[in-house]
């Protein structure tokens, strides 16, 4: 399916569906962490969070959050260290309040300076609730270990020194360069009325087109180490949170759908090898999953699992002998057709919500330039073989390319190495 470019070089995708009376508005922008420099690391979360402060036409927070909760709206942001979006999903006959509201926010925000000195702190406060999550920053200390020295490694939010020390002006200037026309990709999905598509036109079409492609980001080549970096966060924990994570590969690899059952099969749901080995026969935890996620240029197949202080030797040999396992005997039909029922009818599920629907469209076309239907991304794990999920297993589960997040009382990766027996 093939969007509508604007003379301005945005892109606009409508999805249609039938049965709701809910439609998304999405606005992707493709800039993230890894976008950064030093002195501004955290500066694509904070414009995130500064785009809801106020416009010329609505000058505080309080206007443009009435406004939506008034026809009890759902919107919210994100951003990863490749993407940035907006979405608001509205009862269809208030699509154009959403679509006026983002292009107002997104290109005529005010960027008050006492409000921009007033978000540091709830910065702050938000990368201190993450570090206090250990589920949640042991995932941020794993990719610190596999992406040393890029900026893939970097946090999302930054520290609470970049963000007391970074200057509006410089923030200003790094949204200039990225939040442009031809980085940008908007979606509408679910009931679309009569009329969006000019109305995107008026607004959206109106931006003025950068005047020059900003700076990327430094590309990472995978690698292998001597020997395995580990990330720890010393803390006195009763249950040892693990992120083990190996290369795997970009968004656009033809591997992709293999290494998707490789996950399902090892670690994404709860008759998976690795959930009836760790937790039902064993009990050493309480919960362990796997599964792949891909950037651009790289991916990361990650395990992870919340594990017994007591037991944890004996854990980590049970999650190294299924990834042998699986290595040197590959997988069954059986195993197979079932994984890919499975990712079939979690997307049909995913697909019923507008909001995934317009993260579907807004992603491919932002990252991959063009957008596989479900018909077509199901043909593709239709042609996935035993023999191929086994292949990519050898490919990627190499302890000699991972990395590993560790949440619990170590002093250091190498206290945890020889605590888990590794």
């Amino acid at each position: 399916m093939k969007p509508t470019v604007l003379n301005n070089g945005l892109r606009v995708h409508l999805a249609p569906s039938h049965g709701t009376g809910a439609v998304t508005f999405l606005v992707l922008i493709r800039v993230g962490s890894r976008y950064e420099y030093p002195e501004i690391n955290g500066a694509s979360h904070f414009i995130e969070h500064l785009m809801f402060k106020g416009t010329k036409r609505r000058p505080s927070t309080a206007q443009i959050t009435r406004m939506l909760d008034a026809v009890g709206a759902d919107y919210n942001a994100y951003t990863g260290k490749d993407a940035t979006g907006y979405h608001i999903t509205i009862a269809a006959e208030h699509l154009p309040l959403a679509v006026d509201l983002l292009y107002d926010m997104l290109f005529r925000s005010l960027y008050k300076t006492e409000e921009v000195d007033r978000e540091r702190g709830v910065i702050i406060e938000e990368i201190n609730m993450y570090r206090d999550n250990p589920m949640m920053h042991v995932e941020e200390l794993m990719e610190q270990a596999l992406f040393p020295g890029n900026t893939l490694g970097w946090d999302i939010a930054g520290s609470a020194q970049t963000m007391r020390s970074m200057t509006r002006d410089a923030v200003i200037a790094y949204r200039d360069a990225h939040y442009v026309p031809s980085r940008m990709v908007a979606v509408v999905a679910g009931k679309i009325p009569n009329g969006v598509l000019p109305l995107i036109k008026k607004t959206f079409g109106s931006v003025k087109p950068g005047l020059k492609e900003p700076e990327s980001f430094i590309p990472f080549e995978p690698r292998s180490f001597a020997s395995i970096p580990v990330r720890v966060q010393n803390k006195d924990t009763k249950q040892i949170q693990v992120a083990m994570g190996f290369y795997s590969f970009g968004m656009d690899d033809k591997r992709n759908p293999a290494v998707s059952m490789l996950g399902n099969i090892l670690g994404g749901t709860m008759s998976s090898r690795l959930f009836i080995q760790v937790r039902e026969r064993k009990g050493l935890c309480y919960f362990v999953r796997a599964g792949n996620s891909a950037y651009e240029d790289v991916g990361v197949f990650a395990i992870q699992s919340g594990l017994d202080r007591t037991r944890l030797p004996v854990a980590m040999k049970t999650i190294r002998e299924e990834i042998r396992r699986i290595k040197k005997d590959g997988v069954s039909a059986r195993e197979l057709r079932e994984a890919r029922e499975n990712i079939r009818g979690r997307l049909l599920l995913k697909l019923e919500d507008s909001s995934e629907q317009a993260e579907w469209y807004g992603k491919q076309e932002l990252f991959l330039g063009s957008v596989k239907t479900f018909g077509e991304r199901m043909k593709e794990f239709a042609k996935v073989t035993p023999k191929a999920v086994q292949k990519v297993a050898n490919e990627i589960l190499n302890e000699k390319r991972m990395g590993i997040g560790v949440v619990g009382p170590f002093k250091d990766g190498k206290a945890f190495l020889k605590a888990s027996g590794i």
